[in-house]
Order: structure tokens, then sequence, then C-alpha cells
């Protein structure tokens, strides 16, 4: 049986919060948005990215390549509208989507920086990878970990949903055992927490609303530079 728990914040220094999630344990289902763009073009993109990617999900349930069918389709519908509407123009939003296949299997995709998690064993792993100028670029110039955590590109992204036509996406599948547990979040969270400090609330023996809160809190407290969001998720 899946269990899961979603949490959104602007943070401690925007008003507007640009991140939305949908968390839908009966259809095994999670989408994580992060968005951009001026106005509110960001909170539109991420929004509209994320309903439309649950939603085809929701009619399209079997074949590994119906995930990146949805992320292109997705795409098409955030350019469409962007192009639609000159107050859109620019547009984009990170993408990370959880989806349950048969059995205990999930299959993960993501475009942008947004973030897939798995604690098994006590170990916890990055799942995703990120599609930003410091991982992308930074890490083949030979940039150390904490020159790259200090870099002022490490936040650009090379990839976004609305940003080419030409979409690049991450995909991978993933088996849970018991007790697993499965974090998507935005950069908000793990732009400014260490894997440390999630893996010490992940591990701990507070409910899963309880560990979306602590997050929560955890990065406001870390000063909240950004909107944060957590989707957590176990297989009971």
């Amino acid at each position: 049986m899946l269990e899961a728990f979603g949490l959104s914040d602007p943070g401690c220094v925007r008003s507007n919060n640009e991140d939305y999630f949908i968390s839908d344990c009966e259809a095994g289902i999670f989408v994580l948005a992060d968005g951009m763009g001026g106005a509110n073009a960001g909170e539109y993109a991420s929004r509209l990215s994320a309903e439309n990617i649950y939603k085809f999900l929701l009619v399209h349930r079997n074949g590994l390549g119906t995930l990146e069918q949805a992320f292109v389709e997705t795409n098409t519908a955030v350019r469409d509208a962007a192009r639609s509407n000159p107050e859109l123009e620019g547009m984009g939003t990170t993408l990370v989507v959880a989806r349950k296949m048969n059995g205990t299997h999930f299959q993960i995709g993501s475009v942008g920086d947004s973030r897939a998690y798995l604690l098994s064993n006590g170990k916890l792993s990055l799942i995703t990878q990120d599609q930003t100028w410091v991982a992308e670029v930074g890490s083949r110039l030979g940039l150390s970990e904490e020159a790259i955590q200090k870099h002022p590109m490490r936040h650009v992204l090379t990839m976004a949903i609305g940003s080419t036509d030409d979409l690049r996406m991450f995909s991978s599948v993933i088996e849970l055992a018991e007790g697993d547990q499965l974090l998507l979040c935005s950069d908000g969270l793990h732009g400014v927490l260490q894997e440390e400090k999630l893996l010490e609330a992940l591990e701990s023996e507070k409910s899963l609303p309880e560990k979306c809160h602590y997050l929560i809190e955890a990065a406001r407290a870390a000063g909240g530079p950004d909107n944060v969001t957590v989707v957590l998720i176990q297989l009971r």
C-alpha cells in the first residue's frame, strides 16, 4: 500500500509560490513542478505542466515510453500557451514525475533540477540528474563540489519544460521495498539543505506529514531563499 504527503511553501523571500505539485496515491502518480517566468507566468507554467502530465498519465497507463510521450505533450502545451499570450512569453518549468507501474516498480522522469531521492536500507540516493550548467558543464571542467555549490551559475538550467522543442528528459525505473521512501523536491529544498539533513528527517520516527513539515521549516530556518516543495511517498 502506498502512503504519500505533499507540502509547498513560498519560503522567506518570495511573495508568490511558483511551485506546484500533485499527489495521487490511488492512481500512483506524483508530480512536482517549479515554474519560472515574469509576472504570473511561472505559476501558470508549473500548474499547466503538472496538470497536463497528470491527466495524460491517468489515461495512458501502459509502457515505458508513455512517460516520455507525456513529457513531450506537456512541453508542447506550455510552448503553445506561451506563443498564444505575450504575457506568458519565455515561461518554463522544471518537472519531476514518479508513477507506479506494475508491482513495486516506479518510473521516474525529470526535466530541469527538481529532484527525486530514494531512501532504502538507510541509504539516501539521488535518482534524477540535474540539468543545470554546473552539473553538465561545470563538472566536466573539473570544478570541485565546493566550487560547484558556490558557483554563480549553479541554478542556471540547461533544460526546462517550455524552453525548446528539442526536449531532453531523464528517465529510470526503480523498485521500492517495504518501508522505502521516495522524496520529490524542488531546489528550494535540496539547494538549501545538505543531504545529511534530508536523510535525518526521512529516517526519523515522524509521520510523513510531520517529515514534510519538518523539511519545509528546516529550509525556512536556513533562509528560505526560494519556494520549497516536498512530496514524500512510502511503500507500506
